[in-house]
């Protein structure tokens, strides 16, 4: 099963603004007539009960939304890019993958998240006619899409979790009680992936149950299956926990049961604080009496059932009991390790596209330099009057030439802008 998968996303640059003229019958003083380009494909991640594992990520990793047309003459407007949905299951965590932080958590059906935003449209030159600029010859280029590298990461979505050590029937258990056809044999860990089942008890009453693969000592630690599944069991609402109380396997169960409750917290202290019933399995195999001792000690901490999955013997009072128990939890939110941040991608985005401005004095050269700066040089063309005006109209609107002079520039000396430098002047 694949729960984890890393993919770069890219939506679609916005479209070019364009630079036209009238050239209608009887207007011959024409005019700007250039159109705004369309704006460009956002990236929108939406979640889905129609898949249960992120095997689409396994050969595909980059998207790319659709880019938006330039504009065309006559104010035509260009063509919108077609935005990109990308199907997850529910349950999905979504993290940056360089700060992995967790960006948004999809855990119900049919919830969509714009993780990538395309680009605006540049505005053609008609927007920049003004008294004294009768006829701009630039118009604004398209604004890039946004762009970012994530990690899904599925945490499945289930109401009931079965966990306990490889072999103790975890697999008879929801085979018995569900449709779902589990690998069952008498080896550890013949469960290799989670199962996920539907308990009908009649029209009205269900839950659904994973089957988490077994746990060893260190698991939290990342020993045999860990992390791996450890992870699926922190969305479930109720903990069931299978114990081989016959002991044919030479384990003493009450050490067994504490050692995988010593694991479970140890990875997620969360953990501890779930409702927990206790199935004591084998329950019919139980020739040398630990079901006493076992009741002695945790009878007072847990509900407790004795059950044969094989023989389905006490089956229908373990469902009923945790039917019950999910119905006392209520609708509790399915917790996470990390708390998830929704604004970073806000964040992300103005700070490197709309709000990058930056200042720096290098071998007497004033240097001014960012996205802000680098979008105002794609529009101008210095070889036109009107460009050159609109460009330093620009730079005083954007404060640049009030923090040149509180850097203490004087007549005469130079100032970059990319690879182009200026003398300045006031």
């Amino acid at each position: 099963m694949i729960d984890y998968a890393k993919v770069s996303l890219k939506a679609g640059d916005g479209g070019n603004g364009a630079v036209a003229w009238r050239r209608e019958k009887y207007e011959p003083s024409g005019g700007p007539a250039g159109g705004d380009g369309g704006k460009g494909g956002s990236i929108i991640v939406k979640a889905t009960r129609n898949l249960s594992t992120l095997d689409e990520f396994r050969y595909k990793k980059n998207y790319r939304a659709e880019n938006g047309q330039a504009g065309g003459k006559n104010k035509k407007f260009g063509k919108k890019g077609e935005d990109l949905y990308i199907n997850v299951p529910m349950g999905t965590v979504i993290r940056e993958a360089g700060s992995n932080v967790i960006i948004k958590d999809l855990n119900k059906d049919g919830e969509e998240f714009v993780i990538a935003k395309g680009g605006k449209g540049g505005k053609g030159n008609v927007h920049f006619k003004s008294s004294i600029r009768q006829a701009p010859r630039f118009a604004e280029p398209g604004k890039k899409g946004q762009e970012i590298e994530v990690v899904f990461e599925l945490k499945i979505l289930a109401d009931v979790g079965l966990v306990g050590l490889p072999n103790v029937g975890k697999s008879t258990l929801i085979s018995v009680i569900t449709k779902a056809k589990p690998k069952i044999a008498n080896y550890h860990f013949t469960t290799l992936d989670p199962n996920l089942g539907v308990v009908n008890i009649d029209r009205e009453r269900s839950f659904i149950v994973a089957d988490i693969p077994g746990l060893i000592e260190g698991a939290n630690e990342g020993n045999g299956l860990g992390h791996d599944f450890l992870k699926h069991i922190e969305r479930c609402r109720v903990l069931v926990h299978l114990v081989d109380i016959s002991g044919i396997e030479g384990r003493n169960p009450n050490e067994d049961f504490k050692l995988i409750n010593k694991e479970l917290s140890l990875y997620n202290h969360k953990l501890k604080d779930k409702p927990m019933i206790v199935a004591l399995n084998k329950s019919d195999l139980d020739f040398n009496n630990n079901r006493e001792e076992f009741i002695k000690e945790f009878n007072d901490s847990y509900q407790i059932f004795d059950i044969s999955a094989a023989t389905t013997k006490g089956i229908k009072d373990l469902v009923d009991g945790i039917y019950n128990t999910l119905e006392n939890a209520g609708g509790k939110v399915f917790d996470l390790i990390e708390d998830v941040d929704e604004d970073f991608l806000d964040q992300y985005y103005n700070e490197k596209i709309n709000y990058d401005l930056n200042y720096k004095k290098e071998n007497d050269i004033y240097i001014v330099y960012g996205s802000r700066v680098d979008s105002l040089l794609e529009k101008v063309d210095f070889n036109d009057y009107d460009g050159s005006m609109y460009f330093e109209k620009t730079l005083r609107e954007m404060g640049v030439l009030d923090q040149l002079k509180k850097m203490g520039i004087e007549e005469g000396d130079s100032v970059a802008f990319g690879d182009i430098v200026f003398e300045y002047y006031e």
